[in-house]
């Protein structure tokens, strides 16, 4: 049944419902799934860097989390229970109020069925976007009957757990600033479990955590109450630290889309470099190196890199010669680099967020 003199109504009706969708959806002109694509990091000054990095200490790191980290902890293990323990009391104790989740779940291996537990930190569930740190906190499991020897994983990943808590309570409040003041963009830590094979790698036998995860956020609409986007697209940017530890690590480039973020990190090493602020670093870059591209690294990004996730891989190349070893041990760590590299993901974080230390003007 046609309806006279309706048409420009209906016109009209439609063309309003349009503009609506067009705002809600977009933001300065574009989805708010493609903000992470002209995103301007802020670039703090030495005085606010100094007040930012006043506060980490790599003595306090090395008793109060890496120590407590470094026990064997293949999936299962009480080790395991130990450490994610350990991570969700610290991050529960922060005055930035951290929503700590697990994303636990079984999985058949070489060994059975056996429980995983990704364990995920936000510090503003509302926002929309995220940059990720991640690392994985199982250590490699080695039969006892065959070595008799315990894997301690040191750089593999104690140390990227440690410096991630270190990170959380070093800038404590000026993430709590940052969560109350930039509403819409929010740090996230995710530690994964599995990621090492339990037999020998293969696609199946390995990176256990992260599979489940990159799928489950796949799946899990965000905002909430949006069926059209999802926690992956979420992501900004996946930074994910492994095998860091160990003296002279060199971090080249494996995904061209993301250099401006290596680059960026050579910057901040520069620019400490030049404040003094690094130790046993005799020249202005010795770590990140944007310009040498190189191979791809099997690691826990690879779940979310297929689904079309950002990532910047922080993980040495050549790796650590204790890679795999007994020796991948707290001895064998370098404690200058670990300090150094502390201070430039941190000051790199606060950057990212545009979270500027609020520093204190003595007058006379």
């Amino acid at each position: 049944m046609a309806v006279r003199g309706q048409g420009p109504s209906i016109m009209r009706f439609f063309t309003t419902i349009a503009i609506w969708l067009t705002f809600s959806l977009c933001s300065n002109g574009i989805p708010w799934t493609q903000e992470k694509l002209q995103h301007q990091a802020v670039t703090l000054t030495s005085t606010e860097i100094q007040t930012a990095l006043s506060h980490t200490d790599l003595t306090q790191m090395w008793q109060r989390d890496l120590r407590p980290l470094l026990v064997p902890r293949y999936p299962g293990s009480t080790g395991s229970q130990t450490v994610q323990q350990h991570v969700k009391t610290t991050l529960g104790s922060l005055g930035a109020s951290w929503e700590v989740t697990e994303d636990k779940f079984r999985s058949e291996t070489p060994y059975g069925s056996l429980p995983f537990t990704n364990i995920i930190a936000t510090l503003n569930p509302s926002a929309k976007r995220r940059l990720v740190l991640a690392c994985h906190y199982d250590s490699k499991y080695y039969p006892p009957q065959w070595h008799g020897r315990e894997f301690l994983g040191a750089t593999d990943s104690a140390v990227p757990c440690a410096m991630m808590l270190e990170l959380a309570r070093a800038l404590d409040g000026e993430l709590k600033n940052q969560k109350a003041s930039i509403p819409n963009l929010s740090l996230q830590l995710i530690f994964f479990d599995g990621e090492e094979a339990l037999f020998r790698w293969t696609p199946l036998d390995s990176l256990y955590g992260s599979r489940h995860l990159a799928q489950k956020m796949e799946n899990t609409p965000h905002p909430p109450e949006d069926t059209d986007t999802n926690q992956l697209d979420g992501i900004d940017l996946f930074v994910l630290l492994d095998l860091i530890g160990a003296p002279s690590p060199r971090f080249g480039n494996q995904f061209p889309d993301t250099t401006y973020w290596l680059s960026r990190l050579q910057n901040i090493e520069k620019r400490l470099h030049f404040m003094n602020q690094l130790q046993n670093h005799p020249y202005d870059v010795e770590y990140f190196w944007p310009d040498r591209p190189i191979g791809h690294i099997q690691d826990d990004h690879l779940p979310f890199l297929s689904r079309g996730v950002r990532i910047l891989h922080l993980i040495p190349s050549p790796f650590p010669v204790v890679w795999h070893t007994f020796d991948d041990n707290e001895q064998n760590l370098d404690r200058s680099t670990i300090e150094n590299l502390n201070k430039i993901l941190q000051i790199f974080v606060l950057e990212y967020l545009n979270s500027q230390p609020a520093v204190t003007t003595i007058t006379s």
